[in-house]
């Protein structure tokens, strides 16, 4: 007689993430972002630069990833950096910046908030408020976004287990925002070669264990510019739900990630790659119906 098998023997049950796990629901959360569904069959992209610099940066860039199919815009306005002495972002200029993007794009806009005196004032700006790597243990944060109505964007942090992730996750499902997109964008491990190790393995253990959206951030998860195309597409093998890419008009001369932002051309390139892979895998990477000014 075989013995019975445990598809997921190292989660303990039942899980403390009571909100956040695929028994909570007969169904998979789909999330509107003004009309962006996120989970849903189409494959969404979020693209963009990893700080909001100037003008003629950001809206260059934004028309650019638009154009070639990304469906919501990123951009840091508040940027956590290692260093006090480097780009820590325009802060609120930033945001008016972003506001003027999507104006002028129709893209709907996730930034990273930072601190909890900052919630409302990106949520004034932001449709998506991301809460990055650094910040995923940050609890005050996680409960003050929690209160917001505003879709949650969790990136996970670079050394938490997928449970630490998901009960992250739970401190925000708990305070009453359903609205979470789960974030995977690589683990510090011992390796050297690259920023992160992107961990592809959680795609399929988060889609087993939890009825959240999963987005894969390739950029972040590797650090380099000629890793993003092929990580994204088995990103998007293994089922993740969408990607979000670093793009900048000028790579060269970013203030940050500059060597993990992908060219323009290599990014239009990047998307028509990943429609024929999208429809290999049963889901749909859809052009912009109406065509953007440029």
């Amino acid at each position: 007689m075989e013995s019975p098998v445990c598809n997921i023997p190292n989660i303990k049950k039942p899980p403390d993430y009571k909100l956040a796990g695929k028994h909570s629901t007969d169904h998979q959360t789909i999330i509107d972002v003004n009309g962006v569904m996120v989970g849903g069959e189409e494959l969404i992209v979020m693209a963009g630069p990893c700080a909001v610099e100037n003008k003629e940066q950001l809206l260059a860039t934004a028309k650019l990833v638009g154009k070639y199919g990304a469906k919501i815009l990123r951009g840091g306005a508040f940027k956590p950096r290692s260093s006090p002495y480097r780009f820590q972002g325009l802060e609120e200029d930033g945001l008016e910046l972003l506001q003027l993007a999507r104006l002028e794009t129709g893209l709907p806009i996730v930034t990273e908030v930072m601190d909890t005196r900052h919630v409302e004032l990106v949520g004034e700006y932001a449709d998506i408020l991301q809460v990055g790597s650094r910040n995923m243990a940050n609890f005050p944060l996680l409960k003050e976004v929690g209160l917001s109505k505003k879709p949650i964007f969790l990136k996970r942090g670079m050394n938490a287990t997928i449970e630490e992730f998901l009960m992250a996750a739970e401190y925000i499902l708990s305070q009453g925002n359903e609205r979470v997109i789960l974030c995977e964008r690589g683990i510090r491990t011992f390796e050297t070669a690259y920023r992160n190790t992107l961990d592809l393995n959680a795609i399929p253990m988060l889609k087993s264990l939890t009825h959240l959206p999963v987005i894969v951030d390739p950029s972040h998860g590797t650090g380099h510019r000629w890793m993003v195309g092929p990580m994204a597409k088995a990103a998007i093998a293994a089922g993740a739900d969408g990607l979000q890419m670093e793009v900048h008009y000028k790579p060269e001369v970013a203030l940050c990630d500059g060597e993990q932002s992908l060219y323009p051309e290599d990014f239009k390139r990047l998307m028509e790659e990943l429609k024929v892979l999208a429809a290999a895998v049963g889901r749909k990477i859809r052009s912009r119906v109406k065509a953007l000014k440029l």
